[in-house]
């Protein structure tokens, strides 16, 4: 059995194009929960605790609608601390109207939405860490249906935005081939593959189920989107410290990935044009 341990490289914020920011905003705040951090006419950073941001919404000028069958987002997660608080988002979501999936992934239960844009969204929890099963380094995961009316009597509270303790579980992408996504993010950012699934694996550090999720879904070999287009513009990978961070992008640059340094942060793509920011944590 294993346990989750820090410090780990997790997935910090994910920044998104949106067509219609003055429709974006609101599903994001009254359905989801966010509060807005920050705020221009094309921008919105969102935040659960009111000073980390999480999610940023940008319309850019000649924005177009999101594009099909392409790498980029399958969707981001949102893990709430606890069984109660999502028992009530599921309350508040089903009122909301909002078109809805769940699933018992064995080491979370998680609900599915899309926003405006046919953005994907999962809000999960975590089950106990004692509970996951581990076997030569996999841990057990899978898609069940889940128990609803398990998870509304957990709780009776009100829904009443994200808590703060909320924060970007994972990242789930479509990749265009697997072994060169595997090499990149296993050789290069020394991630660990911790389930294989058909068409997909997933990643992590530390011994979480996973913080980044690889499909080829979309088709062997998918193109990248067109610029301007709703979806991923990138998301952003936190290191407990400088000396794991510099030693990350050696091996990235080792394994021939183009490294830029931008003022605090390292910028790469993955082979499927995915970008990532290489931060390190406050």
């Amino acid at each position: 059995m294993k346990f989750f341990e820090k410090p780990a490289t997790y997935v910090g914020e994910v920044n998104i194009n949106v067509t219609d920011l003055d429709q974006s905003l609101p599903f994001y705040e009254h359905v989801i929960g966010f509060n807005v951090l920050e705020q221009t006419d094309r921008k919105a950073v969102l935040t659960a605790d009111g000073e980390t941001p999480l999610l940023t919404l940008e319309q850019p000028a000649d924005v177009l609608p999101k594009e099909g069958r392409t790498t980029g987002l399958f969707h981001f997660a949102i893990l709430l601390p606890s069984r109660a608080d999502l028992s009530a988002f599921l309350r508040h979501v089903a009122n909301s109207g909002a078109q809805l999936g769940a699933s018992d992934h064995l080491v979370s239960e998680a609900l599915y939405l899309n926003d405006p844009d046919g953005n994907g969204i999962e809000v999960y929890h975590d089950r106990p860490a004692i509970e996951w099963n581990w076997s030569d380094g996999q841990v057990s995961m899978s898609t069940e249906p889940l128990d609803a009316k398990s998870l509304l009597a957990e709780s009776d509270q009100e829904w009443a935005g994200l808590p703060d303790k909320t924060v970007m579980g994972h990242i789930h992408l479509h990749v265009a081939n697997l072994q060169n996504t595997e090499k990149f993010y296993v050789d290069g950012l020394d991630f660990q593959v911790v389930t294989n699934y058909p068409g997909a694996l997933f990643t992590s550090t530390g011994n979480y189920h996973h913080h980044i999720g690889l499909n080829i879904w979309n088709g062997e070999n998918a193109p990248a989107p067109t610029e301007n287009r709703a979806g991923l513009n990138w998301y952003s990978l936190i290191f407990p410290d400088k000396q794991s961070r510099e030693e990350k992008v050696k091996n990235l640059e080792h394994i021939g990935t183009e490294v830029k340094q931008v003022n605090d942060a390292y910028i790469v793509k993955d082979p499927s044009k995915n970008e990532i920011h290489l931060l390190l944590a406050d």
